[in-house]
């Protein structure tokens, strides 16, 4: 398969990753239980989904595999805390600050140098991402707002971790920090009141929303580079609070709908722009071969 259809291929995954990411809030709206407890049950169907994927326990260890798997865990609990401490919409938007750390952390380590497309792209949605969360945003809950730029920055290394395995198998990162997680929080999933209907949603939440959706993530980031993953990954916060409306029925407004489609423009600039590149590429080989 030549690189091109690599890397629509890929778009693809990022795509299906960024929907099936965006699909919790909604159930996480449904559920009473604490934060630590759904990590630890959302990990335990994780690792199973990825042991039957991969069918192995890792047992090669590089600085990169450990180093993903460390951020991923950080991520996730950065996260969910800074969520606690302030609101929803700061978690989110100050997360996804995480393409300023990407650009750093690829060029430093990857030699992945960000194209002028990709600048005017990142401008692009974090201007959507203003417009979208601007009615929202806050100077409240000053730690939550700093645990959220850290998990801004540890999203970076994960990803960036993640791309640096592009000729190994980074999905074994994800099952280590899935295991991991899973050991650590699921006494926590011992106290809480089970129900049918809950251990459905973390069953979900564990199987598709993190399981296949960082199946899809940790293929494509083979063909991808470190930045435009994370800028396609930007559809997540966009679509969470469609799914809200859909379900739920609480309305966006009109800033976050015009947000929205700046967002959505912004990654479909730097789809385009990153497909023609790759296609030149090809071409300029092909006719060197000559």
């Amino acid at each position: 398969m030549d690189s091109l259809s690599e890397r629509r291929k890929a778009i693809l995954f990022l795509a299906l990753a960024a929907i099936l990411w965006s699909t919790s809030g909604v159930l996480l709206k449904t559920m009473d239980w604490g934060s630590m407890a759904i990590l630890g049950g959302r990990g335990l169907f994780a690792s199973l989904i990825f042991l039957v994927y991969l069918r192995r326990i890792p047992t090669q260890w590089t600085r990169w595999k450990v180093l993903a798997a460390v951020a991923s865990i950080m991520t996730q609990f950065l996260f969910v805390t800074s969520t606690k401490l302030t609101t929803a919409a700061n978690a989110i938007f100050l997360q996804y600050t995480a393409p300023i750390y990407v650009v750093l952390l690829a060029f430093w380590f990857l030699r992945e140098r960000p194209s002028r497309t990709d600048w005017v792209s990142m401008f692009i949605i974090f201007l959507g991402l203003v417009l979208f969360f601007g009615d929202k945003l806050s100077i409240d809950g000053f730690y939550g707002n700093i645990l959220a730029v850290l998990s801004g920055l540890t999203s970076a290394v994960m990803i960036v971790s993640f791309r640096a395995q592009k000729d190994g198998a980074p999905a074994e990162s994800v099952l280590i920090a899935s295991l991991i997680t899973t050991i650590f929080c699921f006494p926590f999933v011992l106290k809480e009141t089970w129900t049918v209907s809950s251990w459905l949603v973390i069953a979900y939440l564990g199987l598709f929303q993190i399981g296949l959706a960082f199946v899809f993530f940790t293929k494509a980031i083979k063909h991808i580079p470190a930045l435009e993953a994370n800028l396609v990954g930007t559809l997540e916060p966009v679509l969470n609070p469609v799914w809200v409306f859909l379900f739920l029925g609480e309305r966006m407004g009109t800033y976050a709908f015009w947000g929205a489609l700046v967002v959505l423009g912004g990654v479909i600039l730097s789809a385009i722009s990153s497909a023609r590149a790759t296609k030149e590429t090809g071409q300029n080989k092909t006719s060197e071969s000559f």
